[in-house]
């Protein structure tokens, strides 16, 4: 096995042999020099994986030799060891990029840390998280059998998305673990919907019901109106709780969070969820007490056109008198013109902004080979989410809405899973595309397969014929026809999709932001 070959430099060197002895006794190989240009001279003709460097040294000072160094060896950890506090030398040092700053004298567990800290980092943590799944595993499949109520379901789901995060770089074996055990509590889930989801919507006083959809404008949003509060509600298309986590700290410079999870309503999709939260309402109900703000499935009108017109309706039907603003982003040109318009949004005491890139780059890794590779694994979806936020104009929102002091609830319609394994479904030409439900009159299926909903109406969803009913999909299944079933099949595999059940579609992401 190669040893780590460790370069340190000090004009005192012979002071420091006990310590060179004891990384050697650890196994390391020390390359010992007495000046910073032969510190320059060995790192252009061998490598080395660390150095530790004297800043106060005749000749080239410590700090000109880290320039040089850097220009030849970007990558390779340096330590300066240094007798000064000077704080100004401090600041140099680090602006230079060091990796860690010692201040003499050193003991060996000192450097010995240091070096675990620098070289063997990543290798520890990845021990120690593995380490870590592996005590939880057997609690957390209990955790999952014994799931009875909607807040049991979220601390097992907010649990595997945080082990999904900290196994991201483990090896495979410890994600293809976790995922299996993502699928056994997805199963599970389903089997809890399929028993209570009909109850939360024909009771809602129900006192297990969990925060749906219609509720959030009216549990979020109107007690923070009626206190006088400017709020920014921010819905992201398509957002999860794994991607939340993924921009968290991003936000972390402007916010504090307050984290919760609801639920989004059948089918998880925009022109349901959505249309529910902004409007408060069950779709049927939307359909019913406005006509003309309701599109229905098979029309080729735009789904999600009438979101500033269902807002309003709903701030009248709760004889609230708040100033609205809405708008929806689509790409970067709308998105700097909207924040060089910022300042008058003060005018409004709530503002609606939806963005929609996460929902774009979901349908671009479907149809688009190239975002597909890009985005082949769930972490490189997160990767994706997160670069775009870093570096898009939703940054600077967040910045400028905290310079204003503003409250922001921050959420989504729905989110989506990454589908695998391709069910048979059979319909006339009138059943709807979307892959996770099937809405139409004569739909063929296995019903032991899927959720299905034969009074639609009753679970307050529109029924275009008498004899329609809805079925979802569960767990990371999606429907097929038997028509080009392989191509289909080949092609779907593998993508993110939205409109079934599953932990990742319906418990979604509510966060309450409050500016530091």
């Amino acid at each position: 096995m190669k040893k780590d070959r460790i370069l340190w430099v000090d004009d005192e060197i012979d002071l420091l042999k006990p310590h060179i002895l004891f990384l050697e006794d650890k196994g390391y190989e020390v390359i010992t020099v007495c000046s910073g240009q032969d510190a320059i001279d060995c790192v252009k003709d061998e490598p080395v994986d660390l150095v530790f460097l004297d800043e106060n040294m005749p000749g080239l000072s410590g700090l000109e030799t880290l320039a040089v160094i850097k220009e030849f060896t970007p990558n390779v950890p340096v330590i300066m060891i240094t007798k000064s506090e000077d704080e100004g030398i401090m600041n140099q040092a680090i602006g230079s990029k060091i990796a860690d700053y010692l201040i003499k004298p050193v003991n060996p567990n000192q450097i010995l840390l240091s070096i675990k800290k620098n070289l063997h980092q990543n290798e520890i943590i990845t021990q120690t998280t593995v380490s870590g799944y592996q005590q939880e595993f057997m609690k957390i499949g209990m955790q999952i059998s014994d799931s009875f109520t909607t807040d049991d379901w979220k601390e097992v789901y907010k649990k595997l998305v945080y082990w999904e995060l900290e196994l991201e770089d483990s090896p495979t074996g410890m994600s293809d673990l976790l995922q299996t055990q993502k699928q056994e509590a997805n199963q599970l889930f389903g089997k809890f919907i399929r028993k209570n989801y009909e109850r939360w919507i024909t009771h809602p006083e129900s006192l297990d019901r969990p925060l749906l959809s219609p509720d959030i404008f009216k549990t979020k949003l109107f007690p923070l109106l009626d206190e006088g509060e400017e709020v920014f509600f921010v819905l992201i298309d398509n957002f999860r709780l794994d991607q939340w986590r993924a921009v968290k700290d991003i936000l972390a410079e402007f916010f504090t969070f307050n984290e919760d999870l609801y639920f989004s309503i059948l089918p998880t999709v925009t022109q349901y969820a959505r249309n529910s939260i902004f409007s408060g309402l069950m779709p049927t109900q939307i359909e019913s007490m406005f006509p003309e703000l309701w599109v229905d499935e098979e029309s080729e009108e735009g789904k999600n056109l009438n979101e500033a017109p269902l807002i309003k309706t709903q701030i009248e039907r709760f004889r609230k008198n708040y100033t609205f603003s809405y708008h929806k982003i689509n790409d970067s040109y709308y998105g700097e013109k909207f924040l060089n318009n910022f300042a008058r949004l003060k005018q409004y005491q709530l503002n609606v902004i939806v963005l929609n890139f996460v929902d774009m780059l979901s349908h671009a890794r479907t149809e688009s080979k190239m975002v597909r590779e890009l985005a082949s694994t769930e972490a490189a979806y997160r990767s994706l989410t997160r670069s775009w936020f870093k570096h898009s104009t939703a940054r600077e929102l967040f910045r400028k809405i905290a310079e204003r002091g503003c409250k922001v609830i921050l959420t989504t319609d729905h989110g989506t899973i990454r589908v695998n394994e391709p069910l048979k479904v059979v319909g006339d030409r009138n059943t709807n595309t979307n892959l996770r439900y099937k809405l139409g009159k004569k739909l063929a299926y296995n019903p032991k397969e899927v959720y299905e909903i034969k009074d639609p109406q009753k679970l307050g969803l529109p029924a275009p014929n008498v004899s329609s009913k809805y079925i979802f999909a569960l767990n990371d299944c999606f429907f097929v026809y038997p028509n080009n079933y392989n191509y289909y099949v080949s092609y779907y595999k593998d993508t993110f999709q939205h409109g079934g059940i599953s932990m990742e579609e319906m418990m979604i992401p509510l966060i309450a932001l409050e500016a530091k």
